[in-house]
Order: structure tokens, then C-alpha cells, then sequence
């Protein structure tokens, strides 16, 4: 049997760390194989559902890079195929009418909780003719002896007793059909071979391995993936930075390094901890999916992405920083080489919104100095060494990166300083701060004019003792 995995989320709310996990995990044992993978957008919940969502959803793959070889297929435009599906249980004697009110019902439930039992449907309509003219829900007909086994790819050989399950609805009263009944009806329908889905749906299982089998259709091969939990223990929420997707992007994160950080989250292939996409297509296997849930951990996260910004073409970052650069109201076009301040700053940030923040010195004034380096470095004869420096560089005629160190060098030896006595005002004249790159890259980064600008401006502020600090 061909392989075909499927994606099917519901559409009320956006892309979060989970549901991409589990995109990730079904499109990698797709491509893996050699199979398909498929898009389905599970849209039966009226209310709840938006298009803002779907259209979320789509982005968060499309930035991600997950593409879907099908779809996507919306449950909304089936019904009629749903529909078919149950009178077909019901021309079988599988399904039946039930009338039973929420009263009767919430009174049966609250029964069986003062029992301690678990709460179920008692089977009262399953022999009862129940007008299809009156109101009625419609009920799967569960086998009462037996059990059914599923032989999970993460979770292993999983028996649930018959006797645990009830008579599930499988169509709402307004004529709607239900979650477990357009699933079961999918799956057959778009040749699903594996379902990889989050093991909040394992108990969901048993019930559509009994549909199935009633329907005389090939069950697919499951794989029930463990929850993300945050660093306390608790389920990952928005307060542990279970955001969008779309938020990684907003906040400076690569795709490759989100889907790197993601495919760690609860598989491993021995140390390794670097995945290209490749790596993993290659690698990928469910057998090596943790049975236990996993932690997100935000500086982890931060950490693979520093190793990409790092690692990755510097024009490709340039390319991405712009955005970045341009949310702060920097045009990348007016000042040096986007791609040349990559080069300096890349290995200085974790995300691309960091390495904008360091990097708007290069664009544009900042507001002040930093006060404790203002302190040590513009003290003394600081005035004296920004003067020297700026009167040497501005008779440059090669602004490049070894004349600029040759003419610090030369400034140093004149005044008969420490490297520090020049370097370190210089680098804070140029940057507002200490921690920047190399005081050779600045420069030759900024170029003569602003350098001279800069330096100029900074000398005159030392002299006159009115150094502005942030």
C-alpha cells in the first residue's frame, strides 16, 4: 500500500508549535517513503471556525516549508458524501435513531458519577424505533463484547475493551455529522495509509477502528504523537510561548531553525543535534518517537537559530534582516551592505530581531551612550585621541578594512597609548556602546564620511563635558 500521511487541522485558531510538530512528522515519513502527504481542513465546527484561521494555517505551512501534494479539503464541502456514509451504517443496522433528551441524558451522567462509574450512553434507544419526523440524534452501533486492538507505530500494542466504549453520535440533531464520523470517512476516501496525529486523539481510535471495520474498510496504520509540555510539566501554553507560528517569523526566527528545534521535540538520531531537511527526510523514523511527552524549551530554540543565522548564506539573511530592518524605519538601501553588517554582526544575535536591534547603529544616530562605558572610555585625554584618529582616517585614500587598521595603529604609536586609549572612545563614538563587532569592521562598515561625522561629533562633546547617555 502506497504511503499517504495527512495534516488535518481544525480551523479555530492559528498554527501553533503542536500542530506543526505533527505537519512536520506526517510530511517527513510521506516524503521518507516516497509517498503522498495531504492537506485536510477539518471545518465542521460552524462557530468556530474562520477563514482568519484557514488562512493562518496556510501561511504557517507555506512559511514552513511544508507543501501538500493534495488538498487542501475542506469537511465543510462533504456533507453530502458524510451523509451517504450514514445511511449506508444505517441501511445495515449499524447506526440508529436516538431520541433521548439533554435531561434524560445529564440525569444518566450525574447517576453515574455518584457510581464512580465512567460516564456512557446506556444503549436506551438501541431497540426503540424512533421516528426519523421527530428530533433525533444518530448513534453508531459500538459491538457490546470483545475488544479492539490497534498497534500503535509510537505507542505500541493499545487493547481498549468494548465494554469501555459507548454508542458514539455520529450525526447532530441540526443534521450535522460529527468529528469521528467525516475522520473515519476521510481517511477511507483520501487513502490515508497513516494517520500521525497528537495522542489526544487515541482515545478517538478505538471508535474509528470500529467504524471502519463495520464499513468493511482498510484500517490505516496510527501513530499517536506525545504533547509538547512546557519547562514546568504543565500542557504547553501561551505563557510557556506557545504563539503562532507566524509569531517565530514576527519575532526573528528562521524556518529551518523552528523545524529543526521541532523535529527534536520528543525524536533523536544518537547526539545530533543539527537536521538539515534533508537529514531528516533521510533519518525519519516513527520507531524513534518517544513515547513520553516533551519539553519546549524557548533558549534551546534560540540556540539552534543562532547556529542557522550563522551558518546560512549572508545574503539569504541580509534578505530576511531588510524586513526586520525596515519595521524600524531603516530604508537597508541608505547606509553600508546589508550583507557586509550580516558578516560583522551574525554571530553576535540569536534571531534576526536582535541582530536588527545591534545593528541600527550602522543606519542611523542613536540617542546617547551608554553610560558605564561613557564613564571609562571618554575620560582623560579622550577628547585628544578621537581628534588624532579622526585627522589621520579622514586623509585616507583607501577606505579599506587593513589601511583603516594601519592608521589606528599609527594613531596609537603617535600618541604613545594603549591600543585601548584609542580603540575603546573610538568604538564608543562610532556605536554608543562597547559590544559591537570589530572597531576595523565598524569603520570600514560606516565609511569615511559618517565615520569622520561621528567621531567629529563625539571629540566635541567630550571637550565640552556634555556627553548625553542612555
Amino acid at each position: 500500500m502506497a504511503v499517504r500521511t495527512r495534516f488535518a487541522p481544525s480551523p479555530t485558531g492559528f498554527l501553533q508549535v503542536g500542530g506543526a510538530r505533527t505537519a512536520l512528522f506526517s510530511w517527513l515519513y510521506a516524503r521518507k517513503h516516497g509517498g503522498r502527504f495531504v492537506l485536510r481542513i477539518e471545518d465542521t465546527d460552524l462557530e468556530r471556525s474562520t477563514q482568519e484561521s484557514v488562512n493562518a494555517i496556510l501561511e504557517g505551512m507555506t512559511w514552513l516549508g511544508l507543501e501538500y501534494d493534495e488538498g487542501p479539503f475542506y469537511q465543510t464541502h462533504r456533507f453530502e458524501r458524510y451523509n451517504e456514509v450514514i445511511g449506508l451504517l444505517m441501511d445495515k443496522g449499524l447506526a440508529y435513531r436516538c431520541n433521548c433528551s439533554k435531561e434524560r441524558l445529564e440525569t444518566l451522567r450525574e447517576a453515574q458519577m455518584a457510581r464512580k462509574e465512567k460516564p456512557r450512553y446506556d444503549g436506551h434507544c438501541r431497540d426503540q424505533h424512533v421516528s426519523p419526523e421527530e428530533d433525533h440524534v444518530i448513534r453508531f452501533r459500538t459491538p457490546l463484547d470483545g475488544e479492539v486492538v490497534i498497534d500503535d507505530e509510537i505507542r505500541g500494542r493499545v487493547v481498549v475493551d468494548n465494554a469501555e466504549l459507548d454508542d458514539l453520535v455520529i450525526r447532530r440533531t441540526d443534521g450535522s455529522p460529527t468529528y469521528n464520523l467525516t475522520v473515519v470517512v476521510d481517511d477511507h476516501d483520501m487513502e490515508i495509509s497513516h494517520v500521525i496525529r497528537g495522542d489526544d486523539h487515541l482515545n478517538n481510535a478505538p471508535r474509528q477502528v470500529h467504524m471502519m471495520e463495520a464499513l468493511g474498510w482498510q484500517v490505516p496504520t496510527y501513530a499517536h504523537v506525545p504533547m509538547i509540555l512546557g519547562d514546568d510539566g504543565a500542557r504547553l501554553s501561551k505563557r510557556h510561548g506557545a504563539v503562532s507560528v507566524m509569531q517565530y517569523m514576527r519575532d526573528g526566527y528562521l524556518p529551518e531553525a523552528l523545524l529543526n528545534y521541532l523535529v527534536r521535540l520528543g525524536w533523536s538520531h544518537g547526539d545530533q543535534e543539527l537536521f538539515s531537511i534533508d537529514d531528516m527526510i533521510q533519518l525519519f523514523e516513527l520507531d524513534a518517537v518517544n513515547r513520553s511527552p516533551s519539553s519546549f524549551n524557548t533558549e534551546k530554540l534560540r540556540w539552534l537559530n543562532q547556529q542557522y543565522i550563522r551558518d546560512t548564506d549572508s545574503k539569504r539573511i541580509a534578505h530576511l534582516l531588510s524586513s526586520h530592518l525596515g519595521d524600524r524605519g531603516i530604508d537597508p538601501a541608505q547606509g553600508p551592505d546589508v550583507v557586509a553588517v550580516v558578516e560583522a554582526q551574525r554571530e553576535r544575535a540569536s534571531t534576526l530581531e536582535e541582530l536588527a536591534d545591534i545593528s541600527l547603529f550602522y543606519y542611523r544616530d542613536f540617542e546617547g551612550f551608554d553610560e558605564k562605558a561613557a564613564k571609562k572610555a571618554f575620560k582623560g585625554d579622550a577628547d585628544q585621541a578621537l581628534e588624532a584618529a579622526l585627522r589621520r582616517l579622514e586623509a585616507l585614500a583607501d577606505w579599506g578594512r587593513e589601511t583603516i587598521h594601519e592608521t589606528i595603529a599609527a594613531t596609537v604609536s603617535e600618541l604613545g597609548v594603549g591600543f585601548g586609549k584609542v580603540a575603546q572612545p573610538v568604538r564608543l563614538a562610532l556605536t554608543g556602546r562597547m559590544a559591537s563587532p570589530g572597531l576595523f569592521d565598524v569603520l570600514a562598515g560606516l565609511g569615511r564620511d559618517e565615520s569622520a561625522r561621528r567621531l567629529r561629533m563625539a571629540a566635541e562633546l567630550v571637550e565640552k563635558g556634555e556627553v548625553p547617555v542612555a
